[in-house]
């Protein structure tokens, strides 16, 4: 299984997002961006890739107790940012940074533990992808517009894992689909 660590934004945040959005797909530039759809809006805190069955139950129960032991945090979708050069644009986080880091560096510490191989080490960017290009666009227009973007804030209350099923029609500019398969409370250690 294809699979990430993920907070996932309440619906009423996704539809301040997905207002913001409509916006800026009216943009110059905006035609050579693909545009991410609000069910696949999340911040990963963890990519895990392709996970081998067997290590699946080590992982979630890794993944319980690193929740368990992180206390629930406010967090607010904020700004704008991009990587790439226009290959991915994204809105940020505002709030508890530090706490959210740290379940991203707790989730992938349990991968690592349950034996699921991890890439290097590098250092959590809150973001969201909200769009993507192959070639890079001039995002500019839609950097100064996400500027001023910020979300109600809303307490972080639980921890998902997500599955990616990747497409397989071929058909051009269709999505990911994302699947949560276990989602565990935070701050249940008490």
């Amino acid at each position: 299984m294809r699979l990430f660590a993920a907070v996932l934004p309440p619906e009423d945040v996704t539809r301040e997002l997905a207002a913001e959005v409509a916006l800026l797909r009216k943009l110059p530039g905006a035609d050579g961006l693909r545009w991410t759809g609000r069910p696949g809006w999340h911040f990963t805190l963890a990519f895990y890739g392709e996970v081998d069955d067997g290590l699946v139950p080590g992982l979630t129960a890794r993944l319980e107790r690193a929740a368990s032991r992180t206390e629930p945090f406010e967090l607010a979708l904020s700004g704008g940012g991009q990587f790439g050069h226009g290959r991915a644009l994204w809105t940020g986080a505002d709030g508890d940074l530090r706490t959210m880091r740290l379940l991203a560096d707790r989730a992938e510490a349990a991968a690592r533990k349950a034996g699921v191989p991890m890439g290097e080490h590098r250092r959590y960017k809150a973001h969201l992808t909200v769009a993507r290009s192959r070639d890079g666009v001039d995002t500019r227009p839609h950097l100064e517009a996400l500027h001023g973007f910020r979300s109600r804030t809303w307490t972080v209350g639980e921890l998902a894992l997500v599955r990616s099923n990747l497409p397989k029609s071929g058909v051009p500019g269709e999505q990911p689909r994302y699947e949560a398969v276990a989602r565990w409370p935070l701050g249940t250690s008490g």
